[in-house]
């Protein structure tokens, strides 16, 4: 029972930094575009198309 006092002040904590994480991801416009990396790599440019 009393590691209960210690676990639940623990997990409350990594629940506000996972929250505080996706926030900052969020604001950071980290989720706009979730298509491209997916498309870039199945469509790979050459070097020589690009000039």
């Amino acid at each position: 029972m009393e590691s209960l006092y210690l676990l639940i002040p623990i997990a409350a904590l990594f629940v506000f930094i996972a929250v505080g994480i996706f926030t900052w991801a969020v604001k950071k416009d980290q989720f706009d575009d979730l298509d491209r990396e997916g498309q870039r790599i199945l469509f790979e440019e050459d070097d020589n198309d690009k000039k």
